[in-house]
């Protein structure tokens, strides 16, 4: 695919010199940065946070259908990478971003108002949570772990302090209530601790080029 690249941050020293449309724009960008910009074709240079931020511009302009994302990865422990075998290294990251096709993928949102498109996770919770109707926690944990998967929602639960032990679910939705906690979406704090989350697939995917 072509169309303009979204260098957020510092992701254009990352990018290579060529027949590139590039527009910088400053990391995590908001609505004021990216409204101008938002075309058919888009491609992300930038971190999982960065790529968060231009999906929830295109989720609050309803243009989730009708936009093609490719993304460059400018950080080699990205999730979104991970998760959908896209290269970490950003000249194969931009040819598979040019060259490639897109194949939907599950977006998740919060209650909150946010998107995540890596991994979300709430540390050492202590709570009751549920995803869909199972009971994926009731009590301590070391983590909880959400993120996207081919059929929706994937949660793990890690318990133990010396043997960890995890358990996975998938579905839909996830729900917890419990003691305060500051969720970490993609890399970034919550704003402020909080006794109840909920990550859920949203009704569009995103049109991500893997």
């Amino acid at each position: 695919m072509g169309g303009l690249v979204l260098a957020c941050g510092d992701a254009t020293d990352a990018l290579p010199t060529g027949d590139l449309r590039v527009t910088e724009l400053p990391e995590r960008p908001g609505r004021t940065d990216v409204d101008p910009v938002l075309e058919p074709s888009l491609i992300v240079a930038g971190t999982d946070a960065d790529l968060a931020a231009v999906v929830l511009r295109l989720l609050r302009r309803e243009l989730l259908a009708d936009t093609v994302v490719g993304f460059v990865p400018t950080r080699a422990d990205s999730a979104v990478a991970a998760l959908w075998s896209l290269p970490t290294d950003p000249h194969a990251a931009l040819e598979r971003a040019r060259g490639g096709v897109d194949r939907p993928v599950p977006l998740i949102r919060n209650d909150a108002g946010g998107v995540l498109v890596g991994s979300g996770v709430l540390p050492r919770v202590r709570g009751r949570a549920y995803c869909d109707d199972t009971v994926a926690l009731h009590g301590p944990s070391r983590s909880v772990e959400v993120h996207a998967g081919e059929d929706g929602l994937v949660v793990t639960v890690t318990r133990g302090r010396l043997v960890r032990r995890r358990t996975r679910h998938t579905g839909r939705a996830f729900q917890i209530a419990c003691d305060p906690v500051v969720p970490v979406s993609d890399g970034v704090p919550h704003p402020r601790s909080m006794t109840g989350w909920t990550w859920y697939r949203h009704t569009s995917d995103l049109r991500l080029v893997r």
